[in-house]
Parts: structure tokens; sequence; C-alpha cells
């Protein structure tokens, strides 16, 4: 599905199925190199259980054009955006690593507009090594190596992600490339890094919110470490929030690592 968004044309894949705004609608945010796809499984299931699906890919990213956020507070801005040219009055944030960031800076925003927000592989601060900015910026491919090193605990997917047997750190890198290779005048693994390291906003939103919020971590992140997820936990019990936190076996993508753990996180959450 195509939309404008910002005067730019915007991808969200929707799962397979139309959309329809007076359905729920849950927004998936990709992290640095990524897009649309990372969610396949969680979105297609919940296109087909009664959800309208957007997962996004980012402006500057694959299929949207426009500018490359360079700020978590302009990925926030674009997703109050999204959901103007949807038509879409409430909806459900999802977001991974970066994209959890961008997730939670946008609810803070909406306020009421957000039923339920995810945080997939989180931090705050997300502060990321200065070896990993400086070497994505003039070697990007040693940098691709290097995260795809540290995100992942396994090398083979469980059999419903992508299929049994698939190579996920080689699917990964060919992710990241095609990615990166996709906007010519923008280096965006290193302005999404960028972006990760200078938000510092993330306590200040977390108070802001009105929605329930999940945190779904990895016992073995070291992209996102679990405990680098307590202070926006701490922040979102001592704010009252209804808070629910899950920890799984695995690296920083759970979306393949854990597919089906992950998804029905999300899935239950969603009953809420």
């Amino acid at each position: 599905m195509e939309l404008i968004v910002n005067n730019a044309k915007t991808y969200c894949y929707t799962g397979g199925k139309a959309f329809d705004a007076d359905k729920p609608t849950v927004v998936f945010i990709h992290g640095v190199l990524h897009d649309h796809s990372v969610w396949i499984l969680q979105s297609r299931y919940l296109a087909n259980h009664g959800y309208n699906v957007l997962a996004v890919d980012l402006p500057g990213h694959c299929r949207s054009a426009g500018e490359a956020p360079s700020t978590v507070e302009e990925a926030a801005d674009f997703i109050c955006a999204l959901l103007d040219a949807a038509g879409v009055q409430k909806a459900a944030l999802v977001g991974h690593s970066w994209g959890s960031l961008i997730a939670l800076e946008a609810a803070s925003r909406l306020q009421e507009r957000i039923t339920h927000l995810v945080l997939v592989g989180t931090a705050f601060p997300m502060k990321v090594s200065p070896v990993l900015i400086e070497a994505s910026l003039n070697d990007p491919a040693k940098a691709l190596n290097m995260i795809n090193v540290f995100s992942r605990s396994t090398l083979a997917a469980p059999p419903s992600a992508l299929g049994p047997g698939t190579w996920v750190f080689g699917a990964s890198l060919a992710l990241g490339k095609r990615v990166l290779a996709s906007n010519t005048k923008v280096n965006v693994f290193h302005r999404g890094f960028v972006a990760c390291d200078c938000y510092a906003n993330g306590e200040q939103a977390m108070g802001d919110i009105t929605c329930p919020v999940l945190f779904v971590l990895g016992a073995q992140d070291q992209m996102t470490m679990a405990k680098a997820a307590q202070p926006l936990i701490a922040k979102a019990k001592t704010a009252g929030k209804t808070v629910q936190v899950v920890t799984l076996p695995v690296g920083h993508h759970q979306m393949t690592e854990t597919p089906d753990a992950t998804l029905f996180a999300i899935r239950d959450f969603l009953k809420l």
C-alpha cells in the first residue's frame, strides 16, 4: 500500500489484506538498516486475525521516498503524519530498536490516539559504540558485519521465521546491504545510529504516554541489553502505567529468533 506522507510516497505492508481504517490498527516500525520485512510473520498473522496492519518503510528507506529522518523526533513526527494520511484515529505502535524509540516518542505526542505501545529490543539511553558509529560512516560493510555478529544468538531460524533452516545471519546481511543501497544520497546506517545515540527524551516520553506498554527484551541481546531497558520500565511503573515485560532467551532480533513467542506476546498484549 502506498500513501503520500509529507508530500512523499510512503510504502506500508498490510499483511496481504486490504487496508480498512475501521479495524483496529497496528503500526510496525523497523530499526536501523531494516525495512517492513522484518515484521513479516507478526504483520501477516495480525492482518489475518482482525487487525489493520501498516508495516512501514521509514522515509528514505527502500520503497519509501522522502528525507531519511536524522532524529527520533523527526521520525516520530512522520508516524503522526502517517496516521493522518491513512485516516487512522487510533492505533497501536510496535517498534524494534531504533523503531522502539520512534514509537515511544510518537506515543507521547499522540496521547490518547495510541491504544498500545510495544517496545521490542529497546534501551534508554540507546548509546551506540563510537567504533560502530565511525565504522557505519567510513566502512559500512565492516559495521554491518559487526552488528550482525552482536545481534544474533542463532544462525538458523525456527520453522515459522522465513522457513526452516534459513540462514538468518546471511539474510540479515543481505537486508542491510539492500537498505543501505536503497538511498544513494544519505548513509541511512550512520544517520540511524546517530539518531539512536542522541535521543534524550525517553524517560519524559514514557511519563507522557497514556496507554499500556509492553517490553519484549532479549536475554542475550548485546546491542540493546535487557538491563538497559530498566530505566524505562522503572519510569513506566512509577508513572502508574500498565506495564508488561517479556524476556526471551535470544539476541537483538526477537522477530526472527523467537518469532512465535514475539508474536504471541504482542497478540496477547493487544487484547488488553
